[in-house]
């Protein structure tokens, strides 16, 4: 076979420029980033650090619409404006300068108001691949949070004034493959080996291999060979209780080798051995959740307009139900052993040849499924790592801001439940809501012009939401007059930090890794606390 063609120098600096997020999201979630178009609604000094976090990694297109002029208090506090840039047009001067920070970024400004761009052209938002809003209106947040989720377009709805922010990610559903688990479960099959595995496993013998042999004998075969010696006692039971587990342990420790001395010979992969027991003892099973999802009705009841998660959802039960007899597709990933590397290699082939079978039969039941809905084809790509992430799927269904301004009874009840409780973080929620109302009865933030008069109206605004959700009293009126003194001024440091979790949530949403929180987070750079609530 011929050697692979070099990497072209451009490839070489582009792959030296974003390799620490490569070895976050992969190649292929780069590609994703680099399809997505991002809209910014507003650059405040909040939007702007969203965006700088996003242009960095290499989003492949931004959009601001902003009609503002930049005033002195932007430039005081917005790092992308310059002096020069007063009286001008405030999306456009910031853009010109954030898209200094990576050239492969394209860049649009649109100088009118959001309010318009809904009368007059709401298609205009259709070809976004998340909405970033800031600094808007309350009657704002309600149209155009409804108009985006009529159109399933995500939207991000955030906050920054004085020491407190938020931001609110309202998705209709949001399914993620790969949710990168912090504590992922190693998938090896000793209760139930396929039958390559088990041949392979069957060809040891630990009593009478080689000495120069017997430290690199995988981990895993170390295990299942002791487990095969304790169910000759044992009824052919698996061992599942912790004092069943240890009379494992001690198994592995008698087959350590003993030097002329009796004393026994210190090998690493049999102290491994010891230590993976607990976890590599696991019994293979279909997680609830998993099951949940291919047995709901999203994946029960297709149709032409179901997306390709859903599809593989589908072809996932049919492999469970059959082939897998009851199980998900092998992962075919195997941790770190101490091992020779003939033997990690064949073992490693070993499971990578199982998951691509069962991946390839999952792909053939997809094909079958696509072929009867008449939808999109879906990649073989695709299936596969769909089956290799198959037992950390994870959906969100969100709902709409649209909705949850209105304060329905459930909206009402969850808010009065948590304000109910000391230490919660809830108090600030409504804090920032009552300032939202204030401005879109004053035209201004509360503070702005008159401290002791505006306090007043923020405690009609506070008591206008607490008799929606009927909780009197307010727990704490000092945060009503904090915000008052904050006069809606934005303070940089917490816009930069809100910014950037911003823009993590946006990018997880675009390349559907990780999960990015579900529904409301709210920060209180005061104390450095966050919340995060689902309404």
């Amino acid at each position: 076979m011929a050697s692979p063609s070099p990497k072209s120098p451009e490839q070489s600096e582009k792959n030296k420029q974003y390799d620490r997020q490569l070895r976050l999201w992969g190649d292929h979630g780069q590609a994703a980033l680099e399809n997505g178009h991002i809209c910014l609604i507003n650059a405040t000094a909040l939007g702007t650090e969203i965006l700088k976090s996003i242009v960095l990694p290499g989003v492949g297109a931004v959009t601001i619409v902003d009609a503002n002029e930049a005033t002195d208090q932007d430039i005081g506090s917005n790092f992308f404006l310059e002096c020069s840039s007063k009286g001008l047009n405030r999306g456009s001067e910031a853009l010109r300068l954030i898209l200094e920070l990576n050239s492969a970024v394209q860049g649009h400004a649109v100088q009118v108001s959001p309010d318009q761009i809904l009368q007059e052209n709401p298609d205009f938002f259709k070809s976004f691949s998340v909405v970033i809003a800031t600094s808007i209106g309350e009657k704002t947040v309600i149209d155009l949070s409804q108009h985006l989720w009529d159109i399933n377009v995500p939207f991000i709805f955030c906050r920054s004034v004085g020491f407190l922010g938020s931001f609110r990610i309202q998705v209709k559903e949001h399914a993620v493959i790969e949710t990168h688990p912090d504590n992922e479960q190693v998938d090896l099959r000793l209760d139930t080996p396929f039958p390559a595995l088990a041949a392979y496993i069957d060809s040891f013998d630990i009593d009478t291999i080689d000495l120069k042999d017997h430290g690199h004998i995988p981990w895993l075969i170390i295990i299942y060979k002791a487990v095969q010696k304790w169910q000759i006692k044992n009824n052919s039971s698996w061992p599942m209780s912790r004092k069943e587990k240890n009379e494992i342990k001690d198994i592995i420790q008698d087959f350590i080798r003993k030097d002329e001395n009796g004393i026994p010979i210190n090998e690493e992969n049999f102290e491994e051995a010891t230590k993976a027991v607990n976890t590599a003892l696991i019994p293979t099973y279909l997680p609830l959740k998993i099951k949940d999802l291919i047995y709901s009705t999203s994946a029960t009841n297709l149709t032409k307009e179901s997306s390709q998660f859903w599809i593989m959802c589908s072809a996932l039960r049919g492999f469970v139900e059959g082939e897998g007899k009851g199980k998900l597709p092998v992962k075919g990933v195997l941790p770190d052993m101490t091992s020779s590397t003939d033997y990690f290699v064949k073992l490693q082939n070993i499971y990578r040849t199982q998951a691509a079978l069962d991946a390839e039969a999952v792909y053939r039941k997809v094909q079958e499924i696509v072929a009867q809905l008449h939808c999109d084809s879906i990649s073989e790509a695709d299936v596969k790592l769909f089956c290799r992430h198959s037992h950390d799927l994870h959906v969100i269904k969100g709902s709409n801001i649209a909705t949850e301004h209105q304060m329905g009874s459930a909206v009402a009840s969850y808010v009065s439940r948590h304000l109910e409780e000391p230490d919660i973080m809830m108090v600030q929620y409504i804090v920032l809501r009552a300032a939202e109302i204030f401005k879109s009865e004053h035209c201004r933030a509360p503070g702005d012009l008159e401290l002791e008069g505006d306090i007043a109206q923020l405690k009609a605004c506070v008591s206008k939401l607490l008799t929606d959700i009927q909780c009197f009293p307010f727990p704490k009126d000092e945060f009503i007059h904090e915000m008052c003194r904050y006069g809606g001024a934005e303070l940089h440091s917490v816009s930069a930090f809100l910014g950037g979790c911003v823009a993590h949530e946006a990018i997880k949403i675009v390349t559907k890794q990780y999960k990015p929180v579900h529904n409301t987070f709210i920060y209180d750079g005061a104390s450095t606390n966050t919340a995060t609530f689902t309404f």
